[in-house]
């Protein structure tokens, strides 16, 4: 057998210098490795400050038809201009003709024949302030449709916008895809439905994203009333809805700003379609007399909290489900964005007794009016 001789063995000071050497090595392995996770991150915070720069910095992106715009980058805040008035305010709101509230009367015989058009205006939301409105027959909120249950209502639409709209009755049991189906500009379109379930209902553009035509003016209300339905000696329609506003639009018409209307942060919320117009026109009624509210929320977000001052709801038919006895003597209804209901007041005492959404938010944005019961003089705040 060979035998081969032992190593000689390591001195302390051999020992120390091959520690060191590997020490020395993972110093300078840690020192690439730091260096290199400082670089990424001061690379990554250059690129989002890059990216918010341009954001900022961006022009709106907007489609060529008016109303569509994109004002900032989606989920920033935007600049409200609620309460934007000129210096005239008040005697442009006393000439403004407030947005006929009282319920028309429904067609005699079997068949209501409904005729609407579709047009892009500019409208008034507020005293001085333009919007370049989607609307149906001109105004927003579009005619207001009464008709009685049971009867055929036929629907014949014309399209006069520069873009393709459509139509959707909440009343109306159909299938959605042939009768609300778009209407292409310069066509005109014809369909039925029986109007079988009593209440008050929303109508509205339908046209992909709903949200935004809804927002730009598109809704207004049809009644389908029943015989059996307790009489009232007033009937008015009120149809709330918000304006996202992407100027003041005192120099020129606005616009819809699509990111504040994501974040449901409203310019002005208005009964009919205009801010306070029942302040300076106020509604009237006699002392004892029964006055019924046909109330539509058309949003497209926010809900109505229905409320007047001064009484006490003494019939309510929550969610128009006028096939049901009504609750009595209620404070407040909810009115869903989307959803009716009808409400009964019954006031002895001469007065002055504001409408109003009980979510304050919006009486401070416009949504309020007054009831004047009896022959009284003034006006109130609330």
């Amino acid at each position: 057998m060979t035998s081969y001789p032992a190593p000689a063995p390591t001195s302390s000071g051999d020992a120390f210098k091959l520690v060191s050497l590997f020490l020395g090595l993972v110093v300078v392995i840690m020192g690439s490795f730091g260096l290199w996770l400082a670089i990424s991150a001061q690379h990554a915070s250059d690129d989002a400050h890059r990216a918010a720069d341009s954001a900022a910095t961006a022009k709106p992106a907007s489609s060529s038809m008016p109303g569509m715009q994109m004002t900032a980058a989606a989920g920033r805040a935007t600049a409200s201009f609620a309460g934007a008035a000129p210096a005239n305010a008040d005697a442009i709101a006393m000439a403004h003709a407030a947005f006929p509230a009282t319920l028309p009367a429904a067609p005699a015989g079997p068949v209501a024949n409904v005729h609407i058009g579709i047009s892009h205006d500019v409208l008034s939301v507020a005293p001085g302030v333009k919007y370049d409105a989607w609307t149906f027959n001109g105004t927003v909120p579009g005619p207001v449709v009464h008709v009685r249950q049971g009867q055929l209502v036929r629907v014949t639409l014309k399209n006069s916008s520069p873009m393709p709209h459509s139509i959707d009755f909440h009343a109306a049991r159909i299938a959605p895809n042939l009768a609300f189906s778009d209407i292409m500009p310069g066509q005109t379109k014809t369909f039925a439905f029986r109007a079988s379930d009593p209440g008050v209902y929303m109508v509205h553009c339908g046209t992909a994203p709903a949200f935004v035509h809804i927002a730009n003016g598109m809704y207004f209300a049809i009644i389908v009333e029943p015989a059996n339905l307790p009489h009232a000696d007033v009937n008015y329609v009120l149809v709330a809805s918000e304006w996202y506003l992407n100027k003041p639009g005192l120099a020129g018409p606005a616009s819809l700003d699509v990111v504040k209307a994501e974040n449901m942060t409203p310019d002005w919320v208005t009964w009919n379609g205009y801010a306070g117009q029942y302040k300076t026109h106020p509604l009237t009624a006699r002392p004892g007399q029964t006055v019924r509210f046909w109330v539509v929320d058309a949003g497209p977000s926010l809900n109505t909290e229905f409320h007047v001052v001064g009484t006490l709801l003494d019939r309510a038919w929550v969610n128009a489900d006028l096939a049901d006895a009504p609750q009595h003597g209620i404070q407040t209804a909810v009115v869903p964005a989307g959803g009716g209901g009808v409400f009964d007041v019954k006031i002895d005492k001469p007065g002055i007794y504001p409408f109003v959404s009980h979510s304050f938010a919006s009486v401070m944005l416009g949504e309020v009016g007054l009831l004047k019961v009896g022959d009284v003089a003034g006006t109130m705040n609330h």
